[in-house]
Parts: C-alpha cells; sequence; structure tokens
C-alpha cells in the first residue's frame, strides 16, 4: 500500500460507497415491501454516492483539490440524506490536508464545513434533538480527524529527520572512508619510494664494487652485475605499483627501513609480549619476496593482529599463516575472540579493513575479512608477485 498508494485509496472510496449503495438498496427494498417514504431515484443517488468518495481516490496527489470536491458533492448528497459518504469523505479531507498539506489549509476547510453546516442543518430539520444530534457528530469527527493527522503528521516528520539523518550520517561515512583510502594510498606510496630509493642505492653500491674488481676479480664483478640486474627489475616493478599510487606531500618526515615478510617472527613476538598468544605457520621461502610485497604483507599482518587485540576480547588467540608458491602469496590472520564484537567493525567497514583492502589492490591482489563460522574473526589476503 505504501508503494501504490493510490491503490489503498481506491479500496477506502470504495468501501465507503459500497456502504451508501447498501443503504440505498435497504431503503429501496423497504419502500417495497411497507410504507417508508421512497427514496431518491437511482439515477440521481448512485452518481451522488460514486462522487463523494471519487475524489478521495487521488486525495494524496492532489490534497487540497480533493477535499474541496469532497466538501462540493457532499452537500447535496447529505442534503438528500443518501448515507454517510460526505461525513467519511469530511473526515478524511480533514486529515489528509493536515498531514500532507498544513494546519492552515486544514483550518480553512474546517471553517468552510462548519459554515455549510451552520446552513444545512436548519433547513434539513427543525428538531432541536436532531440539530443537537448533528453538531455533536460534525464535531467529533472533525476533532478525531484533526488529532490522528496531528499524530501521524508528527511521526512523518519524525521518520523523514531520521531518514535525512541516516543520510548524513551515509555521505559522512564515505567521505570519511575516501579520506582513508586517500591517506593509506599516500603512506603506502611513501613505503614504496622508500623500496625504490634502497634498490637503487643497492645497484650504485653494486656498480661501484664491478668497476673497481672487473680487472681483478672478474667472478666477483660478474656476481655484482647480476645483483644489479635483479635489483634493478625489482625496482622497476615497484617503480610501477608507486606511478599508480597518489602520494601526499608531506614534508619532513622521518623516514626508517621498512619490514618485510621475515619481520613476521618479531612482530609477533611483539604481539605475545602485549597479551595476544600468536603461532606463525609459513610454507615456503619468503625472505626473497619482492620488498614491495613483503612490506604488503607485514602491514596486513600488523593491522590484523592489532584488530585482534582490539576486539578479540580476553583469553583469544590468534594464527598467521603464510604460504608462498610460484607466483603467489597466500596469507590468513585469523582469531578465535569474540563474533559479535568484530562483526561490528565489519559491518562499519573502518579504516584498518581499508587500509589493509589497499595493501593487497597495490599488488593485484585480493583480500576478505568476516567472522569465522566456528566463531572469531579471519582475514585472508592473496598476493601475486613478479616481474608484472
Amino acid at each position: 500500500m505504501k508503494a501504490h498508494p493510490m491503490v489503498g485509496d481506491s479500496l477506502l472510496a470504495a468501501v465507503f460507497a459500497l456502504l451508501d449503495l447498501l443503504i440505498f438498496a435497504i431503503a429501496t427494498i423497504s419502500h417495497a415491501q411497507a410504507a417508508t417514504p421512497a427514496p431518491k431515484p437511482w439515477y440521481i443517488s448512485i452518481p451522488l454516492i460514486i462522487g463523494a468518495v471519487l475524489p478521495l481516490v487521488f486525495r494524496r496527489r492532489y490534497p487540497v483539490l480533493s477535499a474541496y470536491l469532497v466538501l462540493l458533492i457532499g452537500i447535496p448528497h447529505s442534503v438528500l440524506q443518501l448515507g454517510l459518504a460526505s461525513l467519511a469523505g469530511f473526515c478524511v479531507a480533514i486529515y489528509t490536508l493536515v498531514v500532507y498539506v498544513s494546519r492552515k489549509h486544514a483550518l480553512f476547510y474546517a471553517l468552510a464545513n462548519v459554515a455549510v453546516m451552520a446552513v444545512q442543518l436548519p433547513i434539513q430539520t427543525n428538531n432541536p434533538a436532531e440539530l443537537i444530534i448533528g453538531v455533536l457528530a460534525g464535531s467529533a469527527s472533525l476533532a478525531i480527524s484533526w488529532v490522528l493527522g496531528e499524530f501521524v503528521g508528527a511521526r512523518r516528520a519524525y521518520q523523514a529527520e531520521v531518514e535525512a539523518r541516516l543520510h548524513m550520517l551515509e555521505t559522512e561515512r564515505d567521505q570519511q572512508a575516501k579520506i582513508a583510502v586517500a591517506a593509506e594510498r599516500a603512506r603506502i606510496a611513501r613505503e614504496l619510494h622508500d623500496v625504490v630509493a634502497h634498490a637503487v642505492s643497492v645497484i650504485v653500491v653494486q656498480a661501484d664494487g664491478a668497476a673497481l674488481t672487473v680487472a681483478t676479480q672478474p667472478d666477483l664483478a660478474e656476481r655484482a652485475v647480476k645483483t644489479i640486474s635483479s635489483t634493478g627489475r625489482e625496482a622497476l616493478t615497484e617503480l610501477r605499483r608507486l606511478l599508480g599510487v597518489l602520494r601526499a606531500e608531506e614534508a619532513d618526515e622521518e623516514r626508517t627501513p621498512q619490514p618485510g615478510a621475515k619481520s613476521l617472527a618479531e612482530l609477533a613476538e611483539r604481539v605475545r609480549a602485549v597479551g595476544l598468544p600468536v603461532r606463525l605457520e609459513i610454507e615456503g621461502v619468503v625472505d626473497d619476496l619482492p620488498a614491495g610485497v613483503g612490506l604488503g604483507i607485514y602491514r596486513i599482518v600488523q593491522e590484523a593482529l592489532t584488530n585482534s587485540l582490539k576486539h578479540a576480547g580476553p583469553g583469544a588467540s590468534a594464527l598467521v599463516r603464510l604460504e608462498r608458491t610460484t607466483d603467489r602469496v597466500y596469507l590468513s590472520v585469523s582469531d578465535d575472540g569474540l563474533t559479535g564484537r568484530r562483526a561490528l567493525v565489519g559491518l562499519a567497514g573502518g579504516n584498518g579493513l581499508i587500509g589493509m583492502r589497499e595493501r593487497a589492490h597495490v599488488f593485484g591482489g585480493t583480500l576478505r575479512a568476516g567472522p569465522q563460522p566456528g566463531g572469531g574473526w579471519r582475514v585472508q589476503a592473496v598476493l601475486p608477485f613478479g616481474n608484472a
């Protein structure tokens, strides 16, 4: 009904029309069986009954027009006493104006109905009791419709405000995520810059050594040239990655030697020292991985273990598993901590997860993070390497 409001309004109008048609049919049957006053002709009654409720079908799309059509058609309907559709339409129109338009329009409409009632009731009856009943019924209908409209209108306004705030929070979260991505890319670029600078320094030193020993120690010079070749290829690979990352200009930042995959044992030992038991499993040789890939692995493990320290809870332990194949590295960091709290971190899209994903994406890899079926949290990454 909310998706198609005219369907609900059409059903409401149909119910009011059927009630009046039922009243008209009963009056017709009663007149045929007994000496009761004859009802109005069907070619007058039925069009007025349908016309009194038809504007309700489009009351939400054109609330003001619908309300005054109900008032206009309701005058002959109520004068001829054809049923309750005119009173019901008046109540629905008041409610609609309060909810969808404004109190000012609703007040003008209510005053117009009171004026019509003040003229119409004395014409329809001279009985004081009937006059009092008519006034009370009209006043009660007005009050109930107005209060109901105020309640629904306030709820709609509250929902609209909540939706606006949620939209604002989503926008702010997206902006923070973009800022976090930019900051992480800048950090990765700075680290890759250091890796390339180190490779170039190695090339220069090896070239100088080869130049000094080429005549006296050709074997040593040949090894130096081979080192220059392999280091140069590695530097080119890292340089390509560096060019794909936006590097923020930050002056006077301290430069420190960058860790790699071979530093994972030291990292695990430091994490154990602060209270989280960590088991490290490494399959294959990881000491000769490209420096950028090794640095990416180290940072992903570092961030994942930091999250475990923050969210896994007391008594938890972690497992870091690293497997190297011919052209890629498979990494898994898992813990057996509190699933509920960790799930909130994943859904929130924290900066730590953003940073780990950026690390993997820089090397053309993938990263997944989420709760484990048996409890705890797991981060899985695949990082390809080579001269791509």
